[in-house]
């Protein structure tokens, strides 16, 4: 994302005000066609790019407010009236920092439509929609919406299961609520209210539980036979994220917390085309990146950021993250700082 850094007022009726990864847009008056273009200006430059066509141009009113945290970034939008987001010409290719989304719909309604399939979000209702190709929200009337936007990687799915999981509603019955989905909601509020000192921690696990619960949505889409396999290696993957700090987790605690077999437990990530070591290696990897290219990373050793992920070694630590990475981790967190890697990944 490259969130607006200067303020004041760029159009008639647009009043945009920005401090690093913060932004907030208002448009409310003004003529018709620079209401609506300094919104569709707005969200693509925080955002991605879409086109934004209001039904009565009129009368559209619309607002956006959104924070970035690290890899994360919460998005508030508000809108009068109806109005069609178009996502029709994406990049060519889908690297691995491309942006998915999950929409959590706070008022009125949406229909998002992506990879075939159509989401009818009312209030309480969410689905995930994928930045990398073609997608369409068609806001139905005035409404008002939380997304979530985060660098695929970091859910951990296979493009053939990304797609899977665009465009389906997620389970928002009041009398059966998705408690993964409730917690995602819960704390992305929480996150958006807390004191800054603690928004970096709060981040971190709603970004790590939107990852658990793609992977649970995933397991409810699987067939009768699938399903019990593809839930339970949700959980494990859930359990493993809380444990990540623990240099001394294995294969077997993981077997004992679910009540399963340890050469069970090795099938599971087999099917996956991985082993349980290397999943939770590239995890805690993946963990200790993020910490390097946090803004507050230079008040802390590598080998603090290595302890913290559950690397007993700092070597060990240095010498896995240069194999990964192609880089040690203090070119890394040099890196970060400039905008500039050698990996190939966007830094967050």
């Amino acid at each position: 994302m490259a969130p607006a850094r200067k303020g004041g007022c760029v159009v008639p009726g647009r009043q945009l005000t920005a401090v690093p990864n913060e932004f907030t847009c208002s448009v409310e008056a003004g003529a018709p066609e620079e209401r609506w273009a300094a919104w569709q200006e707005t969200y693509s430059r925080a955002c991605i790019d879409v086109e934004i066509s209001p039904n009565d141009p009129a009368s559209w009113r619309g607002a956006l407010h959104g924070r970035r945290f690290g890899s994360l970034q919460i998005t508030i939008e508000e809108s009068s009236g109806p109005a069609t987001i178009l996502r029709s010409t994406p990049s060519a290719a889908a690297d691995r920092s491309s942006q998915v989304f999950l929409r959590q719909q706070l008022e009125g309604s949406t229909l998002l439509m992506q990879d075939g399939r159509t989401a009818a979000l009312g209030p309480g209702g969410s689905a995930f929609y994928d930045a990398a190709r073609p997608f369409k929200l068609r806001l139905t009337g005035g409404q008002r919406a939380r997304t979530l936007m985060m660098p695929r990687f970091l859910l951990r799915l296979k493009e053939a299961q990304l797609r899977l999981l665009t465009a389906t509603l997620l389970d928002n019955a009041p009398a059966t609520p998705n408690p993964l989905q409730s917690l995602v909601a819960g704390l992305a509020e929480e996150t958006l209210a807390a004191a800054p000192d603690r928004r970096e921690q709060l981040a971190r696990a709603t970004a790590d539980m939107i990852a658990v619960l793609a992977l649970h949505t995933l397991g409810d889409r699987d067939t009768c036979e699938q399903r019990p396999a593809v839930a339970l290696l949700a959980r494990i993957k859930g359990f493993i994220e809380t444990r990540l700090g623990d240099p001394d987790l294995s294969p077997k605690d993981i077997a004992d917390e679910h009540s399963i077999s340890l050469r069970y437990v090795h099938q599971l990530f087999q099917q996956q085309d991985t082993t349980v070591n290397t999943f939770v290696r590239g995890r805690r990897l993946a963990r200790a990146r993020e910490d390097l290219a946090r803004p507050d990373a230079a008040r802390r050793t590598v080998a603090a950021v290595a302890a913290r992920c559950g690397f007993a070694s700092a070597a060990h630590f240095s010498r896995v993250f240069r194999e990964a990475y192609g880089m040690s981790p203090v070119q890394w967190r040099t890196a970060s700082r400039t905008g500039e890697t050698s990996s190939g990944d966007a830094v967050h």
